[in-house]
């Protein structure tokens, strides 16, 4: 396998060209990137750089790929990384901090021409700058070690772009100018694949062993987005938030010093699971209260769209337990109805079910409960198992046949829990099972590797419910303490309204941005067609209503600093005030789906306006006589939220004026 650059020197020659020089090795093979027609050049090596060129002023670790916007194409590169770890020799980075080149000369990223294109440069930088990506210039972090393993053989011969999984290749569409060209393979060097997710390492000794507990999480760039807008499955069987999580650990056989800094690992254990949103079709409507409505679409192809993803699993991973934890009464209750009566249409041997209502058995923070699932679960956990590497061997002492695919609502807080609360269960048998602890002895009765057990699930929690909600997970004082204490009570509190903000007001700008860098929807080249993204298309009344709630407050502010004469006089005047700003307030909530932060690449009018069979928990934030909603307006036209014919007439004028939905393979 060709090593990746690591280094690069950048050099810009006026309007003409990008040429990007590894500074190690020497004399390796440039890269020019021509700007007036977008053509890739590999130079051949030892070439000097044009004496027009400057260099530029940042060190360059990375190529991202290339985007193409609405008036430019541009070049993606990281200019800034974070080492986090090393891992069984390969080192591990972070990506901290980007640039944006563009190739068309007239067009500059600080000032651009069009508002909409300033306004696609946003959303990239916006992705760019919130995301927590991770690369290895050496190393597969996309891919398992047990799939490492599989395909040792083909590693060996292939580039790194062509061996990481497909699924967490965050940036493939951006890298597909690179990879899709006749030399890609010799382009192999400069093609770096990043993964969205987290990773974390820490170092303990017990027994004089040296052990390394490694945790790296994966999300998956398919039905990418935020909370309330990538919700359940697609017709292609992928699920929202769906995440990969590997929890691995490195063993030293012989005892080890406390100084010992050399990794000779013996024993290379990876531990497995998967989280992913109930795969039926199902969304929650934002209208400004705190409970959205929920929608189940009851879609002829939900059964095979199930089968479909749950086929995926089993051919990737092997069996399936799945384990739900969404409520079985209340506002919860028909997505785990709607869960249960498809899977119980699908016939798959390799596929198990298990409900475990999560809030009842745990109420009163009687978290210990969660042993419950576990007891029923051990025969299944026992037999699906764990991948176990002994260096020393030819062959892997074990292979997992299957993994647990937890979900609740959001896949976020209950699922943390139990997942974190499996892994322990898991790696109490493995150290058991390499002799490490006696019969007696449980990961809790050590000190520093509790700890950094429950601070790598902790962490590796808030990052993916920041990617997902908005704000940290909650109920991560029992990940991190194995108690429910009354600070992590109040920071839940205020972590569940930073969500409610986020998700109400911001996600529709962030859902945005996921579905541009990961190529769901494509700009075309006219910026004048996508208008729409930044026009207010409202009525005027629904536009005034804000202003005046906030003007009516202030006047009431304002009355209170005014000089009176009695208690009385100005009790009129404030009077007025307050019944003009609850009036407003009631129009803001009656009419609430008009003020939520809606994605304006590819709004979700299909769910909105759905009319078909399944559930609705209400029709709130709708006016006070029809449900008319939002009115998307493109190239000048208003299109209000319909069905059937009309919605399909939406989406083709979106494809065809403001850009091109698609799904990158």
């Amino acid at each position: 396998m060709r090593p990746i650059y690591q280094r690069l020197n950048l050099f810009i020659d006026g309007n003409d060209a990008y040429t990007f020089v590894p500074i190690e090795p020497v004399g390796a093979q440039s890269l020019t990137v021509h700007r007036a027609t977008g053509d890739i050049v590999l130079n051949p090596p030892n070439k000097s750089v044009p004496l027009s060129a400057t260099r530029y002023e940042k060190t360059v670790y990375g190529i991202l790929g290339m985007i193409s916007l609405a008036l430019s194409e541009y070049i993606v590169v990281m200019t800034g990384r974070e080492h986090r770890a090393r891992l069984m020799g390969h080192d591990i980075y972070r990506a901290a901090d980007f640039d944006i080149l563009p190739l068309n000369p007239n067009v500059t990223v600080q000032y651009p021409s069009h508002p909409v294109e300033g306004h696609l440069l946003a959303l990239v930088r916006a992705h760019l700058s919130s995301g927590h990506f991770l690369f290895s210039y050496t190393y597969d972090l996309s891919r398992r070690l047990q799939a490492q393993w599989n395909e040792k053989e083909s590693d060996a011969t292939s580039p790194l772009w062509k061996q990481v999984d497909d699924r967490f290749f965050w940036n493939k569409f951006i890298q597909s100018r690179l990879m899709d060209t006749e030399i890609s393979q010799e382009l192999s060097p400069y093609l770096l694949p990043i993964i969205y997710g987290t990773f974390d390492l820490r170092t303990v000794y017990i027994h004089g062993h040296k052990i390394q507990l490694c945790l790296i999480s994966r999300r998956s760039r398919y039905r990418a987005g935020t909370r309330y807008f990538r919700r359940g499955i697609d017709h292609e069987g992928h699920v929202a938030n769906f995440n990969e999580t590997e929890q691995i650990l490195l063993v030293e056989e012989q005892a080890a010093g406390l100084i010992s800094n050399v990794e000779n690992f013996t024993h290379k254990i990876s531990f497995v699971q998967v989280r992913g949103s109930v795969p039926v079709f199902w969304g929650e409507v934002n209208t400004l209260r705190y409970k959205p409505d929920l929608q189940i679409m009851d879609l002829q192809n939900t059964i095979d769209s199930m089968r479909m993803h749950l086929q995926e699993q089993v051919s990737l991973y092997g069996e399936q337990y799945l384990v739900n934890l969404v409520n079985q009464k209340g506002y919860e209750q028909p997505v785990k109805e709607a869960y249960e009566r498809t899977i119980s249409q699908i016939e798959l041997p390799e596929v198990k079910y298990q409900y475990f209502d999560f809030h009842n058995e745990c109420r009163h923070m009687r978290w210990d409960r969660i042993n419950i699932l576990i007891e029923k679960m051990q025969e299944d956990l026992l037999r699906l198992g764990y991948f176990h590497l002994d260096t020393s061997q030819p062959e892997p002492m074990q292979m997992q046949g299957g993994v647990v695919r937890t979900n609740c609502m959001d896949n976020l807080d209950r699922t943390n829990v139990v997942q974190a609360t499996l892994a322990k269960w898991t790696l109490n048998h493995q150290l058991k099972h390499l002799g490490i602890l006696t019969e007696g002895e449980e990961v809790d009765d050590f000190q520093t590797l509790a700890r950094d057990f429950r601070e790598l699930w902790a962490d590796h929690a808030n990052l993916i419910s920041k990617a997902y909600a908005g704000s940290g997970a909650l109920k991560t004082d029992f990940t991190r303490t194995n108690k429910r204490t009354k600070i992590g009570i109040l920071e839940d509190g205020y972590k569940s309204v930073l969500r409610y903000m986020r998700n109400n007001y911001f996600d529709g700008a962030r859902q945005d941005a996921f579905d541009l860098v990961t190529g769901a929807w494509t700009p075309r080249k006219n910026p004048i067609t996508a208008a729409s993204l930044l026009a207010d298309s409202r009525t005027l009344i629904i536009r005034s209503v804000p202003y005046i709630t906030s003007f009516s407050i202030f006047m009431i502010c304002a009355g209170l600093t005014l000089p009176r004469t009695s208690d009385y006089s100005l009790f009129y005047y404030f009077v007025f005030w307050l019944v003009v700003s609850v009036l407003s307030i009631c129009f803001i909530v009656l009419h609430g789906i008009e003020y939520v932060s809606w994605p304006r690449l590819i709004p979700p009018t299909d769910i909105i306006y759905y009319k078909g069979p399944g559930f609705r928990s209400g029709h709130h934030g709708k006016g006070f006589t029809r449900p008319i909603g939002r009115k998307f307006s493109i190239s000048g036209k208003t299109l209000p939220g319909m069905g059937g014919r009309q919605r399909a007439l939406t989406n083709r004028i979106e494809e065809v004026e403001m850009g091109t939905k698609k799904r990158v393979d």
